[in-house]
């Protein structure tokens, strides 16, 4: 059992004990980030004159060859040390005798782990974030091939109003870039330096703490080293964005599984990114769709698992606090996962732009244009409603859309109707007439795609 403590006790750790306490087989995930933090450790200690310049250089040498040799298979970590960071230290201390036993001087565990967290979360925040990017770089895509492509719109999944392919896609635009947002709102916040905090009082060393926190790229050190070992705030941020990224992920899935149903057959899934069905041989089932809208719900159990341990830990540093690392990791890929394959579905996916147009036709989605043709003829609104319900009720009877209907059929409901009716409820002017921001209308539109655009190239 490689420990980094026990003057204090009389005889062995019982093993289960042991076991249950070690966190090496997860922590191990941040053997990079414990060696950054400890070299930049021993950089300030000799700067401060607290490391002779040679321990310094021992100690930086010794711990960059143990992070060569990990990432190249010579030197494996192994059970038999209790954390990421026992390992570490004991390794240095074989290689290069004395000075390894000063690497630890004027930090604890407690400040150590706290600092490979946030490091850790900082970097995967980045990945996120560059992952959400190439989903926006997709989607505005997709915007800019469709902005004429006519597709009925839906509330309550009933047909409403026509919108075009590009106004939809543009709803997910705004959801992805709300994320990416958060991102480096979270950046921001967590970027300050716990390392000199000790174990919660901070230390009688004369620590430079601005000093490593600058090497490490952190705005500066935190302000109270009580919260710097006990914050776990920005893990919670942090899986609290990603819950929403995958909330987003799992109503646009939930669209593609709809879509791609035989009653829709608005979208074909690319065969890559479909299978079959072991006894139906007619089948293609999108199921990168419903993994991701599956893979949502474990997200969100790592989001509640940490709220939960924080919620009732008294200050400073507790053990219940190793429990953020194993759920953090695992939501973590997970939607870094989901990410890359969302992207490829998407990426290759075939839009039926003649269904969709005909989809949005056949649905009444014109009805309120026609209710406000009526309107511009002088017709009060709610007598222009009632007249134009009358006029889908007749259109069901006759399993026709409302511009499929003859002149004559429609002075038949209201002598108001003239022969410009059919212009002014056609799916394109339906759509082009509007013309506020953020409508579908052409125009306001590609002013959109030009802002995204340049939103995107500023992320």
């Amino acid at each position: 059992m490689a420990q980094l403590w026990g003057g204090r006790f009389t005889k062995e750790t019982d093993q289960l004990v042991y076991d249950f306490n070690a966190s090496i087989s997860f922590d191990k995930r941040l053997f990079k980030e414990d060696i950054e933090g400890s070299i930049a450790h021993v950089v300030m200690l000799e700067k401060q004159g607290i490391l002779t310049c040679e321990e310094k250089d021992a100690i930086v040498k010794g711990l960059s060859e143990i992070r060569s040799d990990v990432e190249e298979g010579k030197l494996v970590i192994t059970h038999e040390y209790e954390d990421i960071h026992s390992f570490v230290e004991a390794n240095l201390i074989d290689r290069i005798g004395e000075a390894g036993k000063k690497l630890h001087t004027g930090r604890s565990r407690n400040d150590q782990v706290a600092l490979d967290m946030k490091l850790h979360i900082r970097g995967e925040v980045v990945q996120v974030s560059e992952r959400l990017q190439e989903l926006l770089s997709t989607i505005l895509n997709i915007m800019e091939q469709n902005i004429n492509t006519y597709m009925p719109g839906f509330t309550h999944l009933q047909k409403a109003q026509p919108t075009t392919l590009a106004h939809h896609m543009g709803a997910y635009f705004e959801m992805f870039k709300r994320d990416v947002l958060r991102m480096q709102d979270i950046y921001k916040r967590m970027n300050y330096c716990p390392l000199g905090s000790g174990a919660f009082a901070g230390t009688t060393y004369p620590l430079d703490r601005a000093y490593t926190a600058s090497l490490l790229g952190f705005e500066g050190p935190t302000l109270n080293s009580m919260d710097s070992v006990a914050d776990r705030d920005y893990v919670i941020e942090f899986l609290s964005a990603l819950s929403t990224v995958m909330m987003h992920l799992s109503r646009f899935s939930e669209e593609i599984i709809i879509w791609n149903s035989n009653e829709y057959r608005f979208v074909e899934i690319d065969d890559a990114f479909s299978t079959g069905s072991s006894i139906m041989p007619q089948k293609k089932n999108p199921d990168i769709a419903e993994l991701v809208r599956g893979k949502t719900g474990r997200v969100y159990g790592a989001l509640v698992s940490i709220l939960t341990t924080m919620k009732g830990i008294p200050l400073a540093y507790n053990k219940d606090m190793q429990e953020d690392k194993e759920v953090t990791f695992d939501a973590v890929d997970t939607v870094k996962d989901c990410l890359v394959l969302f992207d490829g579905m998407l990426k290759t996916i075939r839009f039926n732009n003649a269904i969709m147009e005909k989809s949005a036709m056949k649905g009444f989605t014109n009805a309120t244009d026609a209710a406000d043709y009526l309107v511009n003829k002088g017709v009060p609104f709610r007598d222009a409603h009632g007249i134009i319900g009358q006029l889908v009720l007749y259109c069901i009877e006759k399993n026709k859309a409302i511009d499929e209907l003859a002149i004559e059929e429609l002075k038949t409901i209201s002598p108001v109707f003239e022969s410009d009716v059919y212009d002014a409820i056609s799916l394109k002017t339906c759509v082009e007439k509007r013309l506020t921001i953020g409508a579908p209308g052409q125009k306001v539109m590609e002013e959109v795609i030009a802002m995204n655009k340049k939103i995107l190239a500023e992320l």
